[in-house]
C-alpha cells in the first residue's frame, strides 16, 4: 500500500472521529440530564468510535417500542389492582398527620399505590435467617408462591429455596419464579432446568440476545427482590437469592423486611405487572388479590420505579424526603453516587441544620463504582455529611430513615443506575415504633464501622484522587 493511501485513510478516520465528536454534540444533551450527557461526551472525546457503538446498544434509558405498548396493559393491570385493594372493605386507609401527607401523597402519585394501614412489618437483617424464614412461609404455603429476584444462584441457598418451591409444587401449591435474565445469567439455565422439572413456571426478566428480535438492552435489568405467599406475607429488601458469602472472605450484609397485611397485595400487584411483561399471562384472578382482615397497625405503600414509568420515582422521592427532613437523615446503601439533584438536597439539608448521615460499604464488588463513588467523598465531608465506611463485610442493605418517622427499605441503591435504568421496589414505611428498630439496625452497622474524617481522608495520594475523579466523569453511565 502506497504512503499516498495510508495518508489519505488516516486523513479520513480524523474525519469520521471528529463527524462523531460532532454529531454526539448535538445528540447527546437532548433528553438527558447534564451528568449524563457530560459522562457520554467525556468518552466520546478520547474514543469516539467505540462511544458510537456503546451509545447506539445502551445510550437511551428507554425500552423498545413493543414493551412499552405491554406496560401500558400492565399499568392498567396495576390500576385495576389498585382500584381491588382500595375498594376491599378490609382495607384500612389511614388519615395521616402533616408528618407523612406530603410523602405519602407523592409516592402515590409516582407509583400509584396508596398507603395502607394495618400491616404487621419486620425486620430481617440475619442473612441465613432470612432465607430459613422464607422457606418456612414456602412450606406453609396453600395457594402460591410468587417470586422475584435479581439474582437467583444454583448453590446452597438457591438449592433450598428450589426443594422448598419443589416441596409446595408437589403439593399443588402454583409457584412462579422471575428472575433476571442478566443478573443470574450463570444459573439461569440450571436453575430453570431444575424448577421447571418440578412443576414450577419460571421466567427470564429482560433476557438480551442478538438472534431474538425482542432482545431488552443489556443495561436496562429487573432488579426487585420480592416473594409473596398466599398474598398474606410479603418479603422485599436487600437480598438476592445467592449465599451470603459472595467472595471468599467477603460476607453480604442484608436487610429484608417481613410484611403481612393490605400491602403485600401492592408487592402482590408489582409481581403480576411484571409476570405479565415477560410472559404475556394475566394474572389477576380474585384469589391472587384476596380481601383480608389487616394484620397489625403500621401504614406503608410500596413505590414500584424504573424506565418503564414516564417519570423516574426512586429519585425524586429521596431528594423529596430529604428536603422534607427537619432533624436528622440517615442513608445506607453499598452504592452512592448521587445526581446533582441528591447533592443539592443533602448540602441544602445540612444548611437547614438537619444531621446527615451516610453509611457506605468500604469493601465494593464493582472497581469503577468504588472509585467513583470514593470521589464524592471529599465534597460530601466538606458539606459537614457524617461519612461511617463499614468494615465488616459489603454492607448490601439500601434503606433509609428521616426524622425517625419515615423509612424506606428495598432493592434501590442511591445511584443513578437506580434512579434511571433499573426497575425497582422500595416499601415506604410510616410508624414511629418501626424506625426505631431500623435506627438499632444502623447503631450496629455504625458500630462496624469507622467514621471517615477531612484530614484522612485528604491524605490519598495525587494519583488516587486522579483515577476518583476519571470514574466520577463516566459514573453518570455506571
Amino acid at each position: 500500500m502506497s504512503q499516498e493511501i495510508i495518508d489519505s485513510l488516516a486523513i479520513g478516520y480524523v474525519l469520521v472521529e471528529w463527524m462523531i465528536r460532532i454529531i454526539m454534540l448535538i445528540v447527546v444533551p437532548l433528553r438527558r440530564s447534564p451528568g449524563a450527557a457530560r459522562g457520554w461526551l467525556f468518552v466520546t472525546f478520547f474514543i469516539p468510535i467505540p462511544a458510537l457503538i456503546i451509545y447506539l446498544l445502551i445510550g437511551r434509558p428507554t425500552y423498545p417500542r413493543w414493551r412499552r405498548k405491554r406496560f401500558e396493559k400492565a399499568r392498567q393491570l396495576l390500576a385495576n389492582a389498585t382500584d381491588e385493594i382500595s375498594h376491599s372493605k378490609f382495607c384500612s386507609h389511614p388519615i395521616l398527620p402533616e408528618t407523612y401527607a406530603p410523602a405519602a401523597k407523592l409516592v402515590q402519585n409516582l407509583g400509584q399505590f396508596p398507603i395502607l394501614g394495618g400491616n404487621k412489618i419486620d425486620l430481617l437483617s440475619d442473612y441465613d435467617r432470612t432465607v430459613d424464614q422464607l422457606i418456612s412461609d414456602i412450606n406453609g404455603a396453600n395457594h402460591h408462591v410468587h417470586l422475584l429476584s435479581y439474582i437467583f444462584a444454583n448453590d446452597r441457598t438457591g438449592s433450598k429455596v428450589i426443594d422448598a418451591l419443589t416441596r409446595a409444587s408437589k403439593r399443588g401449591v402454583e409457584c412462579r419464579v422471575l428472575i433476571d435474565a442478566l443478573g443470574s445469567r450463570r444459573w439461569a439455565r440450571a436453575i430453570r432446568n431444575r424448577l421447571m422439572s418440578a412443576g414450577v413456571q419460571v421466567a427470564r426478566a429482560l433476557p438480551v440476545t442478538f438472534l431474538r428480535r425482542r432482545s431488552a438492552r443489556a443495561d436496562l435489568r429487573n432488579h426487585r427482590k420480592i416473594a409473596i405467599i398466599d398474598a398474606s406475607i410479603g418479603y422485599i429488601g436487600s437480598q438476592n437469592i445467592i449465599d451470603a458469602e459472595y467472595a471468599p472472605g467477603l460476607f453480604n450484609r442484608e436487610l429484608v423486611v417481613h410484611v403481612a397485611g393490605p400491602v403485600v397485595l401492592e408487592m402482590q400487584a408489582v409481581f403480576a405487572a411484571d409476570w405479565y411483561l415477560e410472559t404475556g399471562q394475566v394474572l389477576d384472578d380474585a384469589a391472587y388479590f384476596p380481601h383480608r382482615h389487616g394484620k397489625g397497625s403500621i401504614m406503608a405503600q410500596l413505590l414500584p420505579s424504573g424506565p418503564d414509568f414516564p417519570v423516574t420515582g426512586a429519585g425524586r422521592l429521596v431528594v423529596a424526603l430529604i428536603y422534607s427532613a427537619r432533624r436528622r437523615v440517615f442513608i445506607t446503601t453499598p452504592y452512592f453516587i448521587p445526581d446533582v439533584a441528591l447533592v443539592e438536597a443533602l448540602e441544602t439539608a445540612v444548611l437547614r441544620g438537619v444531621e446527615v448521615n451516610l453509611i457506605l460499604s468500604r469493601a465494593s464488588d464493582n472497581i469503577l463504582v468504588g472509585l467513583a463513588q470514593r470521589s464524592y467523598y471529599d465534597q460530601m465531608l466538606r458539606a459537614g455529611i457524617t461519612i461511617y465506611l463499614y468494615g465488616d463485610g459489603l454492607l448490601h442493605a439500601k434503606h433509609i430513615m428521616v426524622d425517625d418517622l419515615i423509612c424506606v427499605v428495598g432493592s434501590t441503591n442511591i445511584d443513578i443506575r437506580s434512579f434511571q435504568l433499573n426497575a425497582e421496589a422500595s416499601l415506604i414505611i410510616y410508624d414511629e415504633k418501626l424506625a426505631r428498630m431500623l435506627a438499632a439496625e444502623q447503631s450496629k452497622n455504625i458500630a462496624a464501622s469507622e467514621r471517615l474524617s477531612q484530614e484522612v481522608w485528604n491524605q490519598r495520594a495525587v494519583p488516587v484522587k486522579l483515577v476518583q475523579n476519571i470514574a466520577r466523569l463516566v459514573s453518570p453511565l455506571l
